[in-house]
């Protein structure tokens, strides 16, 4: 760890993960994401990686399949209308069992609609977003500390679990500015070390066995009883996700709280000011922030309804997505309630403070 660097979101993230050892990196620009594409057109070189920028996001996350095919660390990153243009491709990277990370910067929507921060991608993120059964464990990060320190446990989440694994951030923390400290770098025999995990079945030539094997990587099976084993093998890997994997975070959640909050991401920030604003005058209220809403910390939030709370509000920079996982989490113990704001708003921490006050 060394001295606080002030970055934007998109740089910093870029090179959190070139210090993990990213050394493979396929993208196509879009704002609000573009910083994070040109931080690694000019560092990776430097860093002895390739940067291709590809002529399409399809051709971006097939160059990720393959770089993920032989074991090597790899990385791609876009914005919302870029993002759903590889979904068949990350289909195919969770099918064949590959790890990659995937960063979305997401902006406002659905189509084109603007470069704005927005949530509106969370049932995409949380739901597999392509075809199949299949999910990516996703995190959301809230701040541009927490979006770097993403890159390297994104990685090591991907190789643990040969999956595909989204960091869901958005245009305001893509674009903000605030002190970062970075982990130390990976040293090219560390790099090596965590690579070879993945030489018991990735296609590099692996020089410690016989005759340099090259394994098959593949999503087709033609046999439906095979393709239903195959399946259901990735199924047990998710319930192991599920059991293992769930984070977030508790900010002022104790026995007192009137009201329980929830919120991921920039917005969670808004929200603890508010709350911040309402313990001043005396209010109890918490917050439970889903870190990782793929796999949901239905349990936390649920356990987050202490002997007093009457209520749960939602808040999202969206129509309402989160809000029906929290109502699974909630199953009924409480009324739950929504506040959004779309098309690149963002509700201020007054607007959220006088919607918990009408439930106090």
């Amino acid at each position: 760890m060394g001295k606080k660097v002030l970055m934007k979101g998109n740089e910093a993230i870029a090179e959190a993960a070139i210090r993990a050892g990213c050394r493979l990196y396929f993208a196509y620009p879009i704002t609000p994401q573009s910083e994070l594409i040109e931080y690694m057109a000019k560092m990776m070189p430097k860093a002895d990686g390739v940067f291709v920028q590809a002529e399409s996001e399809v051709a971006a996350i097939n160059m990720v399949y393959g770089a993920a095919g032989c074991g090597r660390r790899v990385m791609t990153s876009s914005s919302s209308p870029g993002i759903s243009l590889k979904q068949e491709g990350i289909s195919y990277i969770a099918g064949a069992q590959l790890p990659a990370v995937i960063v979305n910067v997401a902006r406002g929507g659905p189509g084109l609609g603007d470069i704005q921060p927005a949530q509106g991608d969370y049932f995409q993120a949380t739901r597999g977003g392509g075809h199949g059964d299949y999910y990516v464990i996703c995190l959301a990060p809230n701040s541009v500390q927490e979006f770097a320190d993403m890159a390297s446990l994104a990685f090591d989440l991907a190789d643990k679990y040969r999956n595909p694994v989204m960091i869901l951030a958005d245009g305001l923390l893509g674009q903000m500015m605030e002190p970062v400290e970075f982990k130390d770098a990976l040293t090219p025999e560390e790099i090596l070390e965590k690579e070879k995990q993945h030489w018991d079945w990735c296609c590099r030539p692996n020089e410690d066995e016989p005759n340099h094997h090259h394994h098959e990587i593949n999503s087709l099976e033609i046999d439906p009883k095979e393709l239903e084993k195959h399946v259901l093998r990735l199924g047990e890997k998710y319930d192991l996700i599920r059991e293992n994997e769930c984070r977030w975070e508790n900010y002022n959640v104790n026995d007192d709280n009137e009201l329980l909050c929830c919120a991921y991401g920039t917005a969670s920030r808004i929200v603890k000011s508010a709350i911040d604003q309402l313990k001043e005058e005396g209010k109890n209220v918490g917050m439970v922030r889903p870190i990782s809403v793929w796999p949901f910390p239905y349990q936390q939030v649920a356990a987050g309804v202490g002997p007093k709370v009457k209520r749960v509000v939602t808040f999202e920079l969206n129509l309402g997505q989160m809000v029906e996982d929290v109502k699974l989490a909630i199953n009924g113990k409480v009324p739950v309630e929504f506040m959004g704001k779309v098309g690149g708003l963002v509700f201020t921490p007054e607007d959220v403070k006088a919607e918990i006050e009408k439930y106090l």
